[in-house]
């Protein structure tokens, strides 16, 4: 597993990494659909950062809605730029811990140096991930969250079967992502690799979990929570 973890203030880390980040494979996370080389990777990753994100994608509520709390444990699966992972790592504190999945090494330098740019003390574990495996710990998370990367899952019963045993007692999963109709709007690539809300429940479902929340705010996004 390529990993590293950090129990550190930012300072005691480089103050930046090399990008080279080519987006061929099917989960890198939080932006609609992504497929074929990036022909500007700080574009794209600027773009998953850009500040009007924030109008639709409300982080503040949604991480209040989460309830997480100092000490917590929480994944970040499909991290992309980093846009959840550094709000999770200030709302659990370093005292709580992080995990930020992708399958590319790079978006997790990305996210990494992110951290580092915050001057903050945190604790955090960069997971390089296969597609079908986020490789966490048993019992070692209280949250799962999934971003606009559900839809880039495959065989996503068995995935997230095989996922319930990273969950410690009490944990839950929580999956944002776009709306498959007119809902979601404009998004700019394809809607038709998208997953319906309904199915997402069914597959849940099917996996062992059931739906214990859904929230609404999200303009374009469906919001669920499930527990085993």
């Amino acid at each position: 597993m390529i990993s590293n973890t950090r129990h550190l203030t930012a300072a005691g880390l480089a103050a930046a990494v090399s990008l080279g980040l080519l987006f061929v494979t099917p989960a890198v996370a939080q932006h609609g659909h992504q497929q074929g080389h990036s022909p500007n990777v700080m574009e794209y990753l600027d773009r998953l950062d850009r500040p009007e994100r924030d109008q639709e994608q409300k982080p503040a509520q949604v991480v209040e809605t989460l309830g997480l709390k100092p000490g917590m444990s929480v994944a970040d699966l499909g991290a992309g730029s980093g846009y959840f992972t550094r709000r999770f790592v200030e709302a659990v504190t370093e005292t709580g811990m992080v995990y930020a999945i992708d399958v590319e090494p790079e978006a997790l330098k990305y996210v990494e140096e992110s951290l580092v740019h915050m001057h903050r003390p945190y604790t955090a574990e960069f997971i390089h991930a296969r597609p079908g495996n986020p490789k966490l710990p048993v019992e070692s998370v209280d949250l799962i969250f999934i971003c606009n990367t559900y839809h880039h899952l495959e065989d996503r019963s068995t995935y997230f079967r095989n996922v319930k045993s990273a969950l410690k007692p009490g944990g839950r999963i929580a999956i944002v992502d776009y709306y498959h109709d007119a809902r979601s709007g404009e998004l700019g690539f394809p809607k038709k690799h998208l997953v319906p809300r309904d199915t997402v429940v069914e597959e849940l479902t099917a996996a062992g979990y059931k739906l214990v929340k859904e929230q609404t705010f999200l303009p374009k996004q469906y919001f669920l929570e499930f527990v085993p």
